[in-house]
């Protein structure tokens, strides 16, 4: 991405962010505001690496450093796969059948008793857009004007 591209996407996402922080205020339950508080840190956390590649895209213009090359390779690679989570995070290992959520430690699916082995992953289940409430429309506008998905979804044990 070139420099003007990165500030119109730290723009956006910086308006996303006020918007976010905006309606918030309108909230009536707690889940509401927890929903706004993270969808408001993801969008930090996309604006702060789009601070960094910019950062590195001016670095490398000014000193011409090698090691920078690969610096802004890596993070705009990083970038590339940036998802913004809301809720729950499931990571399945199905080689060692284990699983994590929200990066915590790893936890084994597999049981066995006299009846045989069981393997039970957990499920991500997402909300639905009355769950989502007003945040419904500004997650979908992120998505689609800034290629970030947001991811809003809640683990339930099988």
């Amino acid at each position: 991405m070139t420099t003007d591209q990165n500030l119109m996407l730290y723009t956006k996402l910086a308006g996303f962010r006020l918007v976010v922080v905006a309606n918030r205020f309108g909230c009536d339950s707690d889940s509401s505001r927890e929903l706004h508080d993270r969808l408001a840190e993801g969008l930090e956390a996309a604006i702060a690496q789009i601070q960094t590649i910019m950062a590195l895209e001016h670095s490398l213009l000014a000193d011409k450093d090698e090691f920078a090359t690969y610096q802004l390779e890596g993070a705009v690679e990083i970038f590339g796969s940036f998802t913004i989570n809301m809720l729950d995070e499931l990571e399945i290992d199905y080689e060692t059948h284990e699983y994590r959520i929200n990066g915590g430690g790893w936890i084994n699916a597999l049981t066995a008793d006299c009846g045989g082995v069981d393997i039970a992953y957990p499920k991500l289940v997402g909300l639905t857009e009355a769950e989502f409430g007003p945040l419904a429309p500004i997650v979908g506008e992120i998505t689609m004007e800034t290629g970030i998905p947001v991811r809003a979804a809640r683990i339930v044990q099988s």
